[in-house]
């Protein structure tokens, strides 16, 4: 959230003088950069997705639901009836003075089956509601811009798909960004140019601006977008004003 006239903000919707301020209200700028990592301007963000206050528990549950939705099933313990072998009675029912025992396969016996162990048939699935996902977004969106952690550049175009091009692209901006770790690049489109230049950086991610989502967007330390991928952004969700 930028600052303005009477006072920063505590996130309430507060300011420090006691004046309750709609965000609406408030102008979000960022500086804009061009491909050399040189000022080049400012660029006002719309306020209905770049201006909400933080909402922690609703972050919580977005990101624990996509967390969960990710994982796959992979532990899984045999059970009686999926261990190979034990088809035959291991001795009859009497008159051997040992206990009675229909498989050498059952829970109890060494090398048989286990009982409660993990199954394959969990479900780790959550439903998220479609608003709170969109509402998520914006908050984190609104997070990386008021922490200083989103970066607009007017174009960004790469003549070939090498990544030694957008290497030296990238480490132009280690004076603003500092070191390079974890850096989300969205792009507007599905561009295979600057998805293959950049897909072997290690400290580089790309993801199309129409499939951001909350969980990719917290854990990047750093977003890079173009104007271009701001404009999709901004009329994909904030059409309408947040409550």
């Amino acid at each position: 959230m930028g600052t303005h006239s009477s006072g920063e903000t505590d996130g309430t919707g507060f300011t420090g003088l006691g004046r309750k301020v709609s965000y609406q209200e408030i102008k979000m700028e960022l500086p804009l950069y061009n491909q050399n990592a040189e000022n080049v301007g400012t660029i006002e963000l719309a306020d209905n997705v770049f201006g909400l206050p933080m909402n922690q528990d609703l972050l919580y549950q977005v990101i624990t639901s996509q967390m969960s939705n990710k994982r796959q099933v992979v532990a899984h313990a045999k059970g009686r009836g999926e261990v190979r072998g034990g088809g035959k009675k291991p001795w009859k029912q009497k008159g051997t003075g040992r206990a009675r025992h229909a498989s050498i396969r059952s829970p109890i016996w060494r090398g048989g089956g286990v009982t409660g162990g993990p199954t394959k048939e969990r479900n780790f699935k959550k439903d998220i509601n479609k608003k709170m996902m969109q509402k998520a977004l914006k908050v984190a969106l609104s997070s990386k811009a008021r922490d200083g952690q989103l970066f607009v550049l007017d174009s960004l175009t790469i003549e070939k798909p090498k990544t030694k091009e957008m290497d030296v692209v990238m480490k132009k901006f280690t004076a603003i960004l500092g070191r390079l770790n974890n850096v989300l690049l969205v792009t507007p489109t599905d561009s295979a140019m600057l998805y293959k230049s950049a897909r072997n950086l290690p400290y580089l991610d790309t993801i199309e601006a129409r499939n951001l989502n909350p969980l990719v967007l917290l854990e990047a330390n750093r977003v890079i977008l173009s104007k271009e991928s701001l404009a999709v952004i901004e009329k994909q969700w904030g059409t309408a004003k947040s409550k």
